[in-house]
Formats: structure tokens, sequence, C-alpha cells
């Protein structure tokens, strides 16, 4: 063979979400309303990546416009954890070299996956909920993926591709991530493109990167980064990429642990794997203090009503005349929009159009939407204090338990498991600031424990550096299924 190496993704399998738009391909958000849409042009990412070489090998499932933490709300079927009690599977340690030590656990199981890890591209159509769904309880109680990217990270986790693009406006990278032992990138706001990602919340959505280590992490956001005249709201300045090669001086490193992000309903296995990474760095030699940011209590309130402000704006465009579901027989405009809007959309997201325009009424605008912006701003000032203080890196938790299962994950509403699955991670999204989480152990159920580092904005070299220390030192034991 000859010909020059495009590169390091060249020839490379990948995945991407189903909110990218990709080029005369199905784009469905997982939603009927978008079921047989196919976009002209492909996302300003996608296109980077086959730009790169790389083999784009399928989309991935999602909840329903991104409106989720489980993946569970898709017109394909829900999205099962690789990681599954009751069956075995071995696990490899330090990945990317010739592995040390090989464990025989109880986990996952690797015939019982998902309905849809990823959908190939050209049967997107054949995933219906008609067909590609089943009823959980008649397959028996599984561990769900998270979301609302979970399709991108059981791809990567089950080793179906290198790496896969999520999304992220709360946490919707992270998240997933987390529960299915990857890691998982949320980059700064602006520095990568939003053009061809269909919107859910045009303030806060970032393209998110799901990889095994945070090597392969940074070779991703060094493909992907830069400014794009598509997009008024990536940064103009030149993107430096990231070399990760040289081991980081990790004595050097101030460590913020904010004590806010102790809250209740986390389990006591993510206390004692936060509490341990911190021992574990200080023992290294890096200064770890206890920081505050006592806006984070409010900072799920502000989210939920900036989230659906937002939601009722995009999800206006959906209308049944210029694409997307149309219904069929309507006697007038009115009917059109009414029944077109409400088979065309679940249940959760026509909830989130009509809370977000109830907080935009006229009466309601001062005191909901202004009150959740001042709150924003609150927010985003507790990150700034932690910098000007000498703060590097925030570590706290991703998730405040391991991966629910499903039975337990559906007995809450939409609204609840959100507000408990995004408290950790959102408030990176409402200041901009860059967020990664990686696998730390397994838990006494044999799933992934994971944590999250936050750092300051377009310092992904520092945040990615430290990260790669912790995975290097915890050393998380890699899936590989059995045959």
């Amino acid at each position: 063979m000859s010909g020059n190496v495009r590169s390091l993704l060249d020839g490379i399998p990948v995945a991407v979400k189903d909110n990218y738009c990709t080029r005369n391909i199905e784009t469905t958000c997982s939603s009927r309303m978008l079921e047989s849409f196919k976009p002209p042009y492909n996302a300003t990412v996608v296109q980077k990546l086959q730009d790169a070489g790389a083999v784009l090998l399928g989309k991935c499932n999602m909840d329903e416009f991104a409106m989720g933490s489980g993946t569970v709300d898709s017109i394909h079927g829900p999205t099962k954890n690789i990681w599954q009690s009751g069956e075995k599977y071995t696990l490899l340690r330090n990945v990317g070299e010739r592995a040390t030590s090989v464990e025989q656990v109880q986990g996952c199981n690797s015939t019982h996956g998902s309905k849809m890890v990823y959908q190939e591209l050209h049967h997107l159509s054949s995933h219906s909920n008609k067909e590609g769904s089943s009823s959980p309880s008649e397959e028996g109680d599984w561990f769900i993926a998270g979301g609302s990217s979970g399709g991108s990270a059981v791809a990567v986790a089950s080793g179906a591709v290198f790496a896969a693009l999520g999304s992220d406006t709360g946490g919707s990278t992270r998240n997933p991530a987390a529960y299915c032992g990857v890691v998982g990138l949320k980059p700064s706001y602006g520095l990568l493109s939003r053009h061809g990602l269909i919107p859910l919340v045009n303030s806060m959505d970032v393209p998110g990167i799901l990889t095994r280590t945070v090597d392969d992490a940074a070779t991703l956001l060094n493909i992907l980064a830069g400014h794009d005249l598509l997009d008024s709201t990536t940064v103009q300045d030149s993107f430096i990429p990231l070399d990760l090669s040289q081991d980081i001086d990790i004595s050097r490193i101030r460590i913020g642990i904010p004590k806010e992000y102790n809250c209740p309903g986390m389990s006591d296995e993510v206390m004692e794997t936060w509490s341990g990474v911190a021992d574990i760095l200080e023992r290294a030699g890096a200064e770890v203090v206890q920081v505050s940011m006592p806006h984070t209590p409010s900072s799920i309130a502000c989210y939920s009503v900036l989230n659906q402000c937002e939601v009722a704006s995009n999800m206006a465009r959906y209308d049944g005349i210029e694409f997307g579901l149309r219904t069929a027989e309507n006697r007038s405009t009115e009917e059109l929009y009414a029944s077109t809007r409400s088979q065309g959309f679940n249940e959760t997201v026509r909830g989130r159009i009509l809370a977000g325009n109830y907080f935009l009424l006229q009466r309601n605008y001062p005191h909901y939407f202004l009150q959740a912006l001042k709150v924003r701003r609150l927010i985003a000032q507790d990150f700034t204090h932690a910098w000007s203080s000498g703060i590097d890196v925030l570590l706290t938790p991703t998730t405040l338990t391991d991966a629910p299962r499903y039975s337990q994950f559906i007995s809450r509403d939409n609204r609840e498991q959100c507000a408990s699955q995004d408290y950790c991670t959102q408030p990176a999204n409402m200041a901009g600031c860059p967020a990664v989480t990686l696998p730390i152990k397994l838990s006494k159920q044999g799933l992934p424990l994971s944590l999250q580092l936050m750092g300051q904005s377009y310092r992904e070299d520092v945040l990615l550096a430290v990260a790669k220390w912790i995975e290097t030192a915890v050393d998380f034991p890699r899936l590989q299924l059995e045959t």
C-alpha cells in the first residue's frame, strides 16, 4: 500500500451520536419527529473526522433530542450498559501495552447487550420502536448506560469503535462515560464547533469526546478543535495541539475539593473513591485543599429553567411544515401543529416545551429566566474565584452512584432523574469550563466508579495532563469481551 497517512485517525473506526448532521444519512435525534430526516451537509466535527481519514462506522443511540440521562427514551429502544452483573468478562490492565494482569470477575454480559449499541448508517431506518424496542421486563433487569450519549459510551466501551462523539449540555457525555467505564471529555465552550449539532441548549451545548484513554481523548481533541466560520461562538485564537507525552509534575499542581459536591444521595463507594484519589494525589506531592462553591446547590434549579427556556425556543422549528414529521388529514394550520408535535415528540420533550414557554411568558420572564441568568453568573463566579485562588483543577464525583438498574431508574420521572444525575456535571456547562471523567475502580457490583476533573477554560492541557496522571496511578482495568 502507498499514500500519505492523513492523521493518527486514518482508517480508524469511529461513531457519532445521532444528533450530528451526516450528509444524506438519516439523523433522527432518536425521535419520531426526525425519523426520516437526511441533512444535506455534515456537522463540522463530523467533516473533520472524515477529513482526518476516520471511518464513520455508525450513529449512536441517545435519549430523544438529548433530553435524558439514561438513554432509555428513544424510538430505537433503550441502550443497555455493556457492564452487567452475573456474567463473566476479562479485565486487562495497562491498556495499550502488554497486559500485566488478567482477572476473571463477575460483570459484563456480552451477548445480551444493547439492542442498539450503534446504528449502522445504511440500516438506521430499520430500528423502529415497533421492531427495535423490547420490554426490559421480558429480558430481565439490567444496568443503564447513562445518557443522553449512552450509545456512544457503549460503542467505545465494547470496543466497537476507537472513539465516539457525544454531546454535553449538562453532563450528557460524562454521565454515560462514567457508567460505562470510559473517558468522557467536555471541552471548553467555543473550542469545538457546534455547526451541525442539532441544538438543545445553545448557550451550553458542547460536542463531547468518548474514548478508552486520556491520550485517545487528546488525539480527538487535537483534530476537532479550532475556529469555525460557520459557528460564531468558536474562539478565534489558534488551538495549540496537546502533547501529553511528558508526565506532569504533580507536586506543582493544586487540587480543589469542592465541599458542596458532597451531597445527599452519594453512595459510600463514590465517597470512598473520591477521598481515595485525593489521598493518592496528596501522597504524591500535590497540594489538595478544600474549596467552597457556594452556589452549587442552586445550580440544578437554575439549569432546569434555562434548559427548558432554550428547549422551547429550539423545538419551535419542528412544526410539520418545513421538515420532519407531518401528520396527515389536518384541516387547519393549528391542527397540523398540534397533531404533529403531539405525535412527533415524547412526553419528556413536550413537558420541557410547555415549562419553557411558561417561564418565558411576559409575566414570568423576569421572575424565572432573568433570575436564572443571574444565578448562572454567580455559579460561574464560583469557578473564577477558585482559579484566582491558585486552584489548577477541581476533583469531584461524576455521578452519585454506580450505574442504576433500569427498573430503579424508571421508577422516578425524567425531571427527578436529571436533577440527581446532573448534580455534579452541569455546573461546568454553566461556567463553560472543560471537564473530563475517567474510571477509577470497580464497585462491589463489578461496575465502574468514576471521578470528574474540571479545569480553567481553554486549559485542556493542564486538565488532561492531571487526568492522565490519575489514570496511570489507578490503572483501571479495561473490559475485554470473552469469545
